[in-house]
C-alpha cells in the first residue's frame, strides 16, 4: 500500500504534528508513504526519516493554480493507491483536482467544525472517497450539509502521551516564565485569533484575582490578536497577571506545571491542546463547542461552560483552586482518557481502516 500525503501548513503544530504522528505510525507497519509539502515547511525537514520521500514543492498561498499541476505530476510519478489530503490551505481544493485528474482514490482530512454552505460541501466532500473527521462534533457538521454517511469516518486526533506526561520540573518552569513558587497558574495553548476566545479569560481575571491576586495568566501561542488581547489587559488592570509567552518548543515541560489549562473558544474541532494537558495530568476548563466535549468530560477531567460567559469561566477557576483534590482527580482521570482514547497507535489504526476500507 502507498499513500500520497498532503500536508500545506508551515508550522509544526496541530494538523501538521498529527501528520508526523501518523507517518511514523504507518512506516512501523510497513505502509509505504510519501508525502507532498510547501518548501519552506517544518513538517518538510523533519520527516525525511519516517516518510519514504518528500517532495517539498513551492506553493505560494492558497490561490497556487499551479500546485494542482505539482501534484498532478507527484501522483503520476508516485502512482499511489491513495491521496490523502491533510490540510485546508488550497490542500483539499488543488489536492481532489490533481488526484480526480489522475483517476486516485482520494481521502480528506478535516480538523476544522466550521459550517461550510451545504452546496459547497456536497461539491468537495461529494467527489471524495472518504472524509476523515478529528471529532464527531466535525462529522455532525458535515452530515448537516448532506455529505452521505458512510463516507464520513471519525479517526480522533492523538497525543504523544510519552513526551506529554505529568512530570512537572518545576525550578525549570518557574525559572523559564519568571514566575514566584507561591502563584496559581493558568495555561492557555492556542493562536491568539478571535474565535479562541482568549478576551473572555481576561475579562473574568480580575474577579479571579479579588480572592487570588497572585494568579498568572500564560498564554502560549502567537496570532494577530496579540496586540489587541495586550491592549484588553491593560484596559482591565490585568496586565502584570498576564504573561505572553509565544509559541514555546518546550511545551511539554512547561504544561504539567499548570495549576488549570483553560480553553474559552466559540469553536473547536477537538483541541490538540487539550489532549496535551489531560495527558500532562492538568484539569481543564472548557467551552462545550464542537469537539470538545469529546476531550474534556464535565465533572470527571474538567469543566465544560457555554461560551464567552466570563462569570461561569471565574467561578470555575476559584472552585479548582479551592478544591485541590478535585482537581487533582480531574487531572489523574485525564491523563487516562488521553492514554486510553486519543493514543498515536489508535489515531494510526483508525486511517489505516479507512484506507484498508476504500481498497477492499
Amino acid at each position: 500500500m502507498k499513500i500520497l500525503h498532503v500536508e500545506t501548513g508551515r508550522n509544526l503544530y496541530g494538523g501538521a504534528l498529527q501528520v508526523v504522528y501518523l507517518l511514523r505510525g504507518l512506516r512501523e507497519k510497513g505502509v509505504t508513504s510519501v508525502l507532498a509539502c510547501p518548501d519552506n515547511s517544518e513538517i518538510a525537514g523533519c520527516t525525511k526519516e519516517i516518510a519514504d520521500r518528500v517532495y517539498a514543492v513551492p506553493m505560494r498561498g492558497e490561490l497556487d493554480v499551479s500546485f494542482t499541476l505539482k501534484l498532478k505530476d507527484i501522483i503520476r510519478l508516485e502512482k499511489p493507491d491513495i491521496v490523502h489530503l491533510h490540510s485546508r490551505r488550497g490542500a483539499d481544493i488543488w489536492g481532489l483536482v490533481s488526484a480526480r485528474l489522475s483517476g486516485t482514490k482520494v481521502v480528506i482530512s478535516r480538523r476544522v467544525d466550521n459550517p461550510e454552505p451545504a452546496l459547497i460541501a456536497r461539491l468537495k466532500y461529494g467527489i471524495c472517497d472518504r472524509v476523515i473527521t478529528i471529532s464527531n462534533g466535525i462529522r455532525d457538521v458535515l452530515l448537516k450539509a448532506g455529505i452521505p454517511e458512510r463516507k464520513v469516518v471519525c479517526v480522533h486526533s492523538a497525543v504523544d502521551t510519552g513526551l506529554f506526561n505529568p512530570e512537572c520540573e518545576r525550578e525549570y518552569f518557574l525559572k523559564e516564565l519568571g514566575l514566584r513558587a507561591d502563584s496559581k497558574v493558568i495555561g492557555v495553548s492556542a493562536q491568539l485569533i478571535a474565535r479562541k476566545g482568549h478576551k473572555y479569560l481576561i475579562e473574568a481575571l480580575p474577579d479571579v484575582l479579588r480572592t487570588m491576586p497572585d494568579t498568572k495568566i500564560i498564554f502560549f501561542g502567537k496570532g494577530p490578536m496579540e496586540a489587541e488581547l495586550k491592549g484588553l489587559c491593560s484596559r482591565s488592570g490585568v496586565s502584570g497577571n498576564v504573561i505572553f509567552a509565544g509559541f514555546r518548543e518546550d511545551l511539554h515541560l512547561l504544561l504539567p506545571c499548570l495549576d488549570i489549562l483553560v480553553h474559552p473558544a466559540l469553536m473547536e474541532g477537538l483541541g490538540v491542546s487539550l489532549l496535551q494537558a489531560a495527558s500532562c495530568g492538568v484539569p481543564i476548563i472548557a467551552s462545550s463547542v464542537g469537539g470538545i466535549p469529546e476531550a474534556v468530560r464535565h465533572g470527571v477531567n474538567g469543566m465544560l461552560l457555554p461560551p464567552g460567559n466570563t462569570q461561569a469561566i471565574a467561578e470555575a477557576i476559584l472552585n479548582l483552586f479551592k478544591n485541590s483534590i478535585l482537581a487533582r482527580q480531574m487531572g489523574e482521570a485525564g491523563r487516562r482518557i488521553a492514554e486510553e482514547e486519543f493514543s498515536i497507535l489508535r489515531m494510526v489504526q483508525g486511517n489505516l481502516r479507512v484506507y484498508q476500507d476504500i481498497l477492499a
